[in-house]
């Protein structure tokens, strides 16, 4: 195992978990699919239970498939759409500081950064991908452009059919 395998590994299992666990939250946190599927709604994403739904059950699979190295770049695609949706709803009137009132996007930034990063190392040695044969076949540059490109297609596909902005009062 090189030193880019074992980068790649790493930082495969430091994504697959926080996917997951942010994933789990979103389902059976204190609020339940209920409290997410509010707090979706109140930033205007609609359905709010499908919003709700489907980023948990889209994080847990994703995190699931980054832990065990499986296609790879395109859960790496997924980490980024998901984090360009929580950037434009959530976190982008913020600022960039996460301790910020209401959360800055500097964690989601980072977030689709180290999943683009990813997408450019490969999956390392240790993965699904290798076992499959598609080891060396989705990364560098093309990891790159697919994990960005088809992030934000998926968010901006998203955000244009399902966010409806609630309007912002003044203050």
């Amino acid at each position: 195992m090189t030193e880019t395998d074992l980068a790649a590994l790493l930082l495969r299992g430091t994504l697959g978990t926080v996917m997951v666990a942010h994933g789990w939250n979103h389902l059976f946190g204190a609020g339940g699919v209920a409290g997410t599927a509010r707090w979706f709604g109140s930033m205007g994403l609609r359905p709010p239970r499908v919003q709700a739904l489907a980023s948990g059950i889209t994080e847990i699979g994703v995190g699931v498939c980054l832990l065990l190295g499986l296609l790879t770049t395109f859960q790496c695609a997924a980490v980024v759409g998901v984090m360009l949706v929580a950037g434009v709803t959530a976190h982008r009137r913020n600022g960039f500081f996460i301790f910020r009132p209401g959360q800055g996007w500097e964690y989601v930034a980072v977030l689709a950064l180290a999943a683009a990063t990813l997408a450019v190392l490969g999956a390392g040695d240790l993965a699904a991908d290798r076992v499959i044969g598609i080891g060396d076949d989705l990364d560098g540059g093309l990891g790159l452009g697919l994990s960005i490109g088809l992030g934000s297609v998926g968010a901006g596909g998203l955000l244009l059919t399902c966010w409806r902005p609630l309007p912002q009062s003044p203050g």
